[in-house]
């Protein structure tokens, strides 16, 4: 992680006397036991504020009291919550981001939350406090890398609105064994997803494809088995699509794939999450307006999503076999760079007439995916990438554009957005739409005029999907980068697809 991660426990339920200490309250202001008792021990004097300030326990609403008489505490956060006992494991993750937004370094190195209410929707004994915790480490999140000492803005304090510093949290609840139990693979997947975040914050100067490929390479200390292939290697393997997106950069180009056996050899086949991994994006001959264009950095998000995928897979120790896969590259403009009409041979044998040079990303996906299925045969193959604006204009920001072959892979996915609120919805694919990227001089061309672009760019994708292949893809240009922040990411790398991913791969690979 960018930022130095706060520090998580767990602790049995007592009555806090010192230090910054959060409880919680339900519908109409009803304190838990411990809230009652901390009531009890201070003479009142937590009704009495409650009172005074009309705090009625609604949800996302707090109680701030400052060294609160007769109780010994350098603060005391009564947060609203509504009734609990609806709560999903999603709604305490996000419980746990907003509590976590509520404190800063400032009120002392060290908070204290208490949380004691269950929900039926949390089966397993100690979700409700791991989930707290997670939402907390989560929200805790930073990028402040290239932020110096003495950056301070006109009000002397630090120039971020993000939560500050805080060595550790204390979530104390009834069974802190099981919740410690139960936060190990959430803390793996909050890795997972900071590790993502990092890595789309980066700017292009810094995360050029090697040393993306790099920072891959090194998560083979986690177990994963990395292999990186260089140009020699990709001309080797024929993948002209994707060697004709890098050919005007002075940076090299790559595939990384990670390979995960945690299933082992009575696991069969692997799954397969495919990533476009365009490290700056120009739009190449085809060059993009300079307005906005800083943003292009972020176009590598799918890449990222699938490395902290792939961490998050070893670190919790999935029972899985899975294989990662990333092609690397940088668009850029030049004397060798592709130009507008060229004809490109792909790994599949499929030619290719370049239309527009800034519709890169399927071109690099085509070569990845064809590779994956040759050499790996997978169970099924999701890819994700930030691959077209007009799928914020389809669905703006709020969910990540579904595509696929197969109902059953795309059910999945949505529960499992449905569950980790990282929504998707699903468009259509038809033969009328292949017609519209049906090229005069070679198999096909690579975009298809004006209207659907998300799903003529879909419709490319799926020619370079084997027939007995379940796959989908998700395009994820609206909720990979600069996404509406949460409770749980104030980040402009989201990390989105990390959790969905992860939560597919659980619920319908390791039952």
């Amino acid at each position: 992680m960018s930022s130095k991660p706060t520090a998580i426990s767990f602790s049995a339920l007592s009555v806090p006397t010192q230090g910054v200490v959060v409880i919680l309250a339900e519908e109409g202001g009803a304190l838990s036991p411990t809230g009652k008792a901390m009531d009890k021990a201070g003479g009142g004097v937590i009704s009495q504020a409650a009172k005074v300030n009309d705090f009625k326990g609604k949800k996302k609403t707090v109680l701030d009291m400052l060294v609160p008489s007769g109780l010994g505490l350098a603060r005391l956060l009564v947060v609203g919550t509504d009734k609990l006992s609806g709560y999903s494991e999603n709604d305490w993750l996000e419980l746990g981001g907003f509590i976590r937004a509520k404190l800063s370094a400032k009120q002392g190195p060290q908070a204290t939350i208490v949380v004691e209410a269950a929900s039926a929707r949390t089966k397993l004994p100690g979700a409700a406090a791991a989930n707290v915790a997670a939402g907390a480490l989560l929200a805790a999140y930073k990028f402040l890398k290239y932020k110096t000492k003495s950056a301070k803005s006109t009000n002397g304090k630090n120039n971020d609105d993000q939560p500050g510093d805080l060595a550790r949290i204390v979530v104390q609840c009834a069974g802190p064994a099981a919740a410690r139990k139960q936060f190990a693979p959430l803390k793996a997947v909050c890795n997972g997803v900071n590790f993502a975040r990092d890595l789309v914050n980066e700017p292009a100067n810094i995360l050029h494809p090697g040393e993306f490929a790099k920072r891959v390479k090194a998560l083979s200390k986690t177990g994963l088995k990395v292999t990186v292939l260089d140009e020699k290697e990709l001309k080797k393997q024929k993948m002209g699509a994707l060697l004709c997106v890098g050919q005007g950069s002075a940076k090299p180009t790559y595939v990384a794939v990670m390979e995960w056996s945690g299933a082992g050899a009575k696991g069969g086949k692997p799954v397969a999450i495919v990533g476009k991994g365009v490290c700056f994006d120009t739009g190449g001959i085809s060059i993009k307006p300079a307005g906005g264009m800083e943003d292009m950095k972020g176009d590598m998000a799918g890449a990222a999503c699938v490395a902290g995928l792939m961490l998050a897979l070893a670190e919790r120790k999935a029972k899985v076999n899975a294989i990662g896969a990333i092609g690397l590259v940088e668009n850029m403009p030049s004397g060798t760079a592709t130009r507008p009409g060229d004809i490109v041979t792909s790994m599949s044998g499929q030619t290719i007439e370049v239309i527009n040079t800034d519709a890169e990303g399927r071109l690099v996906l085509a070569d990845v995916l064809w590779y994956v299925q040759e050499n790996f045969k997978p169970k099924w193959v999701v890819n994700l990438a930030t691959l077209t604006g007009a799928i914020l204009v389809a669905l703006g920001k709020e969910h990540a554009g579904l595509f696929s072959n197969n109902d059953d892979l795309s059910a999945n996915l949505a529960k499992a957005g449905e569950a980790t609120n990282e929504k998707v919805w699903r468009l259509p694919l038809g033969p009328k739409y292949d017609e519209m990227i049906k090229s005069k001089t070679a198999d096909i061309k690579n975009i298809g005029g004006r209207h659907a672009g998300s799903i003529t760019a879909a419709q490319f994708l799926q020619r370079f999907i084997k027939k007995d292949t379940p796959w989908a893809h998700l395009d994820i240009a609206g909720t990979g980068m600069a996404a509406p922040r949460s409770d749980i990411n104030t980040s402009w790398g989201s990390g989105f697809g990390v959790r969905l991913l992860n939560r597919l791969i659980a619920d319908t690979e390791e039952k």
